[in-house]
């Protein structure tokens, strides 16, 4: 079987090497209220800029906090890497449950989006929002790993 776009087995370890730790920073800092504007701060370049109350630039060196684009890049590499690496007998089956657990979390994280737009204001709507943009991946990962667990089980018992 031909399994186009998805990566090699070995990838999924680096995956989890990433998302996890950001996975949990990103909780903690949002969890514990602590500011985080400060914990790692870098020159980098911006093709645009925009600070509030402030001046706008485009394709300039400006000094910024970079640990948030930091956990961002985590989670998302990291939850990609996880999501669509091969498992190691990949086959029509395993392809299948890829495809309904991504559908899944297409339509939870959706679902979630819209509950939030009709229940959450104000900068909380904000930060579902932004969470929102990690939760589809977040979704696809715990489903299609709890479904590989339940049919690996099933296997087994049949044995």
């Amino acid at each position: 079987m031909k399994t186009h776009f998805l990566f090699p087995h070995r990838y999924k370890w680096l995956g989890w090497l990433l998302f996890l730790p950001a996975l949990a920073l990103a909780v903690y800092l949002l969890a514990s209220g602590q500011p985080y504007d400060e914990l790692w701060t870098a020159k980098v370049f911006a093709a645009a800029s925009d600070e509030i109350l402030g001046k706008h630039a485009f394709f300039s060196v400006i000094e910024n906090n970079i640990s948030d684009e930091l956990i961002l890049i985590g989670l998302v590499v990291g939850g990609l890497l996880i999501g669509f690496s091969k498992v190691k007998n990949e086959d029509e089956l395993i392809a299948q449950i890829r495809y309904e657990s991504l559908v899944w979390a297409v339509y939870a994280n959706f679902g979630v989006m819209l509950l939030a737009t009709i229940f959450v204001y104000g900068m909380y709507y904000y930060h579902v929002m932004l969470a929102n943009m990690f939760t589809i991946l977040l979704f696809f990962v715990v489903r299609f790993h709890l479904m590989l667990y339940k049919l690996n089980k099933t296997l087994g018992d049949e044995e």
